[in-house]
């Protein structure tokens, strides 16, 4: 089968159906992240050759993006995790500071298409557009889909998780390993996702009568609710993996 690899920037007929083929294997409060809405808006502008869409037919089946940044190598450079990436992207960028790295920050395949391979070959095409921008390395703060259901658990311990053949128990950690990537460090906050009480029961379809730390459906550690404050705080860890 032949799909056909186009960016969002060639394809703007595409942006409704990319955004319902999607959207959905989203929980609905990553879309209120405070840095990504401050952020996203100069990545599409700047970086339009890493926002990837996979079409078969010309139907949307898979889609992924990423932002090109300053990175020396080390642990110790790399940024908080999905928040980081976009501010330190957009602002080298800013600066004028030659990015060197890609981080891949998210891909998703379409509802019904999932087991097919196609995350696979959109990170792989995604992959090969660094190459020919001449970057050098390819990082991603990935976001384990198992984990969900292990929120009380830490990230430290998740990532050590194996299965009897060496690969890791999560399904899109080990996608990431088939091509040829290795776990480095959890991003321990990845994104910090604030809102009221009455915003947090909105995009959970939860009741918080008192405060406390809940497990929240999708989430991959708890929400933490303060009634008093009218407050409601997610911290989310993601795992850093780099490809080779």
């Amino acid at each position: 089968m032949v799909f056909e690899v186009v960016t969002s920037a060639d394809t703007p007929e595409l942006d409704d159906q990319t955004a319902e083929a999607l959207r959905e294997v989203w929980p609905e409060f990553i879309f209120h992240d405070p840095t990504s809405r401050a952020y996203v808006g100069r990545v599409e502008t700047y970086f339009p050759r890493f926002d990837l869409r996979l079409l078969d037919d010309g139907a949307v089946v898979a889609g992924a993006w990423g932002v090109p940044l300053r990175w020396d190598g080390t642990v110790a450079d790399l940024p908080d995790g999905y928040d980081g990436s976009l501010v330190r992207s957009v602002e080298d960028h800013e600066r004028g500071v030659a990015p060197n790295t890609l981080s891949i920050m998210a891909a998703a395949v379409a509802a019904g298409r999932q087991g097919g391979g196609l995350a696979g070959r959109v990170l792989t095409a995604l992959r090969e557009r660094a190459t020919e921008a001449g970057l050098t390395a390819v990082i991603c703060p990935v976001r384990p889909t198992l984990k969900t259901r292990y929120p009380l658990q830490s990230m430290a311990d998740f990532a050590t998780w194996r299965r009897d053949d060496g690969l890791h128990l999560d399904p899109w950690i080990r996608t990431h390993q088939r091509l040829g990537a290795t776990v480095l460090v959890p991003a321990l906050r990845s994104m910090i996702i604030e809102g009221t009480v009455a915003e947090w029961e909105s995009w959970t379809e939860l009741a918080f009568p008192q405060s406390g730390d809940y497990v929240v459906p999708q989430a991959l550690a708890t929400v933490h609710i303060d009634r008093d404050a009218d407050h409601g705080r997610y911290q989310e860890p993601n795992l850093w993996m780099r490809h080779r």
